[in-house]
């Protein structure tokens, strides 16, 4: 009787502490998420942060005026012609202003715009872009019906349609052209469908701009605007294979060289990045160039393909340390996969390489004080805290990155940055200059997971990276991105990479410099043209280099190109311009400030491309809103990207406590063990004594 009811009151005091330590971890993890809650909130004013659209009880407001996209794709050889249709319809009783923020191609020039209303048709103009919204909005304010076309960064635009009256149906048209680049003999095709989250950093140089204020959907609710793509897919080589990892799709092969495709009817579009994949009869890249006539400039492109892998002993040693975003946004789906995709990356290390893991969110941690030897142990001790990751708080890439840069590196060692992330940040400008400021310290591949990856990130940092960037929208597609990404840091570069014109004389060649190549990646040159050259020499492009067999060439005949140069390729022009603008804007972000807004300003307005500081505004002269009469602006909302959670959208769901969180959580649970074991051991002494 006397053990039981020792036994009784022991069981008691422990359950006591028990409820009364877990009541304080409560009481830490309540006080911890309301200091996240209020720095968030503090964040949520400072940066306007995305918020949960909640459609308005006015009825008299269309809340929604976005009605429909259309897109009809155009592809001939390596080169897209997109044509985007918007339709805007104002269902309510009051006149509407519709502001749409919608994603688009890194790669592509927009080129024109026109607004359709009551069968009149109004063809946009380039201008500045201060200009361009000045004049919007004045004819905004004398009720005229004006279409404004602005980008953000190069994968994000705003359309702003003004006085759109009851009933009122206005079609917005805009053109793009895109050059696509094989990558391992494959051809892909990307329209981007939606524009992730993004969190705002309060450090970053867009820490005021309002576009990130998007109203989003909850996670899993489908917008009512209807999507529809049409690909028209014409090929000089016969189509060996046409798929889409992304979306159910309709294939009408026309002939061998000749394909349609559609949509299947009722798939959901417009959550997630449509992917089209193609393959060419032979599996190899064709190598070639196309010649413009132009009335003032003609222009060219190269596209060379690489040389062939050779074995893998003649790499020097190499340091991978891998970057991994456990924030929020990439809570469930996006982690899943990264975790997926790293078990690959990390478990395929060689014997001889060594690696580090560094975990960001709010905060970040590496796994190791220095990189460690690629062991079995070690690889598994790196693969087991990447899956206790769970997903939560803020993403605070810039603080990572400078953690990583700032680790000591051995000169006789080949560093790799593995970034792996959504890319929901609007630092871009800042990671891109950072990189670029240590490129001769680490090369930088970017791994983008998610079905609507910020691309204009992940393609920016492998740029200043000198690497590649990889999109995972498919959790089954991680295991071959992780695959092509050994094959290419394996095979040895093409390095003194020259290309030689004769029969031609070439200038504005872009890049003006070749970089490595790497393997199954071509090379592409942009560039102006003029007849004349060296007298009797070839019409030919020679390209060379140096790899491990030694010396590389590679001739490509330019004779017939030139002879059927006069109409065809016509989107070269936009594409050189396209591409000579973003080399700028690489520099401009690398050197900081505008230097290069004039430079940048001239193009877009000669070349008719909207830039960061080109803008395409249209209007309607007649005067269709009385003076006085009220224009309400609404925002269209965005769906949640396929795969992301509510937890992408700061301040209105519940984060996971960072790191910091749980280490003071874990301190003050051992305080409490130890209270207890004392209180617990004074008890049986009492007890006995």
């Amino acid at each position: 009787m006397l053990l039981r009811k020792l036994s009784s009151s022991v069981l008691r005091l422990g359950l006591r502490t028990a409820i009364v330590g877990w009541g304080c971890a409560g009481v830490l993890l309540g006080v911890t998420h309301t200091a996240l809650a209020q720095e968030d909130g503090a964040a949520s004013d400072r940066t306007e942060s995305p918020y949960f659209f909640v459609s308005g009880a006015d009825a008299a407001v269309d809340a929604l005026p976005l009605k429909s996209t259309n897109v009809e794709v155009s592809i001939a050889g390596v080169i897209a012609d997109v044509t985007v249709t918007q339709v805007y319809r104002n269902e309510g009783q009051r006149a509407l202003e519709a502001k749409y923020l919608f994603p688009g191609s890194t790669r592509a020039a927009v080129h024109a715009m026109s607004v359709e209303l009551g069968g009149r048709v109004i063809h946009a103009q380039i201008r500045e872009k201060e200009q361009a919204r000045h004049e919007y909005e004045e004819a905004k304010s004398a009720g005229k019906t004006a279409a404004l076309l602005e980008q953000h960064r190069p994968n994000v635009f705003q359309m702003n349609v003004s006085n759109i009256m009851p009933a009122d149906e206005v079609r917005v048209e805009l053109h793009y052209t895109e050059l696509l680049v094989p990558e391992a003999g494959q051809y892909q095709f990307v329209f981007p469908a939606v524009v992730g989250p993004r969190y705002n950093s309060p450090d970053s140089e867009s820490a005021q701009d309002k576009w990130v204020a998007q109203p989003v959907l909850r996670a899993g609710v489908e917008t009512s605007a209807k999507f529809d793509l049409q690909v028209r897919l014409d090929t000089p080589v016969g189509l060996k294979e046409v798929v889409s990892p992304s979306h159910g799709i309709q294939v009408e092969r026309v002939d061998t060289h000749h394909a349609r495709i559609g949509l299947q009817k009722g798939a959901v579009a417009n959550n997630r990045d449509f992917i089209l994949d193609y393959r060419l009869a032979g599996d190899a890249i064709e190598s070639g160039v196309m010649l413009m006539r132009g009335e003032e400039e003609n222009f060219f492109l190269a596209m060379v393909e690489p040389p062939q892998d050779v074995g893998a002993n003649l790499i020097v040693p190499r340091e991978y340390i891998f970057v991994v975003d456990i924030s929020g946004s990439m809570y469930g789906f996006p982690l899943d996969t990264a975790k997926q995709m790293l078990r690959e990356l990390i478990g395929g290390l060689r014997a001889g390489d060594t690696f580090n893991v560094l975990l960001f969110a709010g905060s970040s941690r590496f796994l190791n004080t220095d990189a460690v030897a690629a062991t079995p142990e070690n690889i598994r001790a790196a693969l087991r805290l990447i899956d206790e990751q769970g997903g939560g708080g803020s993403t605070e890439l810039m603080p990572a990155l400078r953690k990583v840069y700032a680790q000591p590196k051995s000169a006789d060692v080949s560093r790799t940055i593995v970034v792996v992330t959504d890319g929901y940040v609007t630092v871009e400008r800042e990671a891109f200059r950072l990189v670029r400021q240590h490129l001769d310290e680490a090369n930088l591949f970017a791994f983008g997971i998610g079905s609507s990856v910020n691309r204009h990130l992940m393609e920016g940092l492998a740029r200043a990276g000198m690497g590649e960037p990889f999109i995972i929208t498919r959790a089954e597609d991680a295991r071959a991105a992780a695959q092509r990404f050994r094959r290419m840091v394996m095979a040895p570069v093409l390095t003194q990479v020259a290309a030689q014109f004769s029969g031609v004389e070439v200038y504005d060649v872009a890049p003006e410099k070749l970089p490595d190549v790497l393997g199954e990646r071509p090379v592409i040159l942009f560039g102006k043209w003029r007849d004349g050259g060296q007298g009797g020499a070839p019409y030919e492009l020679v390209v060379s280099g140096h790899n491990a067999n030694g010396p590389y060439r590679q001739r490509l005949p330019l004779l017939e190109a030139v002879g059927n140069s006069t109409g065809q390729y016509g989107g070269l022009r936009h594409l050189w311009a396209r591409q000579r603008i973003a080399e700028l804007s690489d520099q401009e972000n690398l050197e900081g400030g505008r230097a290069l807004r004039g430079e940048i300003t001239r193009l877009g307005l000669k070349y008719s491309l909207l830039t960061q500081y080109t803008s395409f505004v249209a209007i309607d002269q007649r005067v269709r809103r009385p003076a006085g009469g009220e224009l309400v602006s609404v925002d269209q909302p965005q769906p949640l990207p396929a795969g992301t959670s509510n937890l992408a959208v700061s301040g209105n769901v519940p984060s996971s406590p960072e790191p910091e969180s749980l280490g003071a959580l874990l301190v003050m649970l051992s305080m409490l063990a130890m209270v207890a074991r004392r209180r617990y051991r004074q008890r049986q002494h009492h007890l006995t004594a």
